[in-house]
């Protein structure tokens, strides 16, 4: 897949943020019944920048990073620092950061031993996968957990997008969507004339169909960002740095 810019203007620069105001956060920090939901999106959304991390800035082995990384969202659970997190003070990516650099440097002996999560299962995390992507990472850690977040921003978002669009019978809308903002190089010379033969519809039908699935596509991502930001304007500022979003 074509990872584009995470300035990327998919969906445009105009729009609203979405009406929701559920986060996993705060949902955390209050002890809301929706607790086990928010770790859930909290451990999707993280895992991959917290075990690249590990692996660049720690120097930690493919194995020693997967256990690190299950054992520090198992403490994270358990001693529930999340509890602690200020919005005030720093953007909830940079907190996490800080905790995990806490874990690494206190905690390195004991990680083995910590493999607990409770109800949450960490077999689904495609370590394999997250290997073989520490190979391209930036040169910095920061730098690679700062663009890690946004790429499993974007995948999380692109899974769901499709998922909804095929159960809502406009599989063609994300294949499209797919083909032209996600998979094309920017060396290539894809046109909208050339969709519309491959698919055998008229170019209009092509222009409406990636503003559909680009609107959602926004949508879709807006919302997955509130859910991993702890106040407002933390939202709207990581709103106007992956989308340049603004409020209307």
């Amino acid at each position: 897949m074509h990872t584009k810019d995470p300035e990327t203007a998919i969906g445009g620069r105009s729009g609203r943020f979405p009406s929701t105001q559920w986060s996993a956060i705060i949902s955390l920090r209050d002890g809301n019944p929706d607790r086990e939901v928010a770790l859930e999106s909290l451990i999707r959304m993280y895992w991959k920048p917290v075990y690249k991390y590990l692996r660049i800035r720690w120097r930690k082995s493919n194995e020693d990073a997967k256990d690190l990384t299950q054992s520090f969202f198992a403490r994270l659970i358990e001693k529930d620092f999340i509890r602690t997190y200020d919005p005030s003070i720093s953007r909830f990516r940079t907190f996490l950061r800080t905790c995990l650099d806490g874990f690494a440097s206190n905690e390195l002996k004991a990680a083995n031993a910590r493999k607990r999560g409770g109800a949450f299962r960490f077999e689904s995390l495609d370590f394999h996968q997250a290997e073989a992507e520490v190979r391209n990472s930036p040169p910095t850690p920061e730098e690679c957990f700062e663009r890690e977040w946004i790429r499993s921003l974007f995948s999380l978002t692109l899974e769901e997008l499709r998922a909804r669009l095929e159960e809502t019978g406009r599989k063609t809308h994300y294949l499209i969507f797919e083909k032209y903002d996600i998979e094309r190089s920017s060396e290539e010379k894809l046109s909208y004339d050339d969709l519309a033969v491959e698919f055998g519809i008229p170019v209009s039908a092509v222009t409406n169909y990636l503003s559909f699935a680009r609107r959602e596509f926004r949508k879709i991502a807006l919302t997955k960002l509130r859910e991993i930001t702890g106040s407002e304007s933390e939202y709207r500022s990581e709103a106007r740095r992956v989308f340049g979003a603004r409020v209307d």
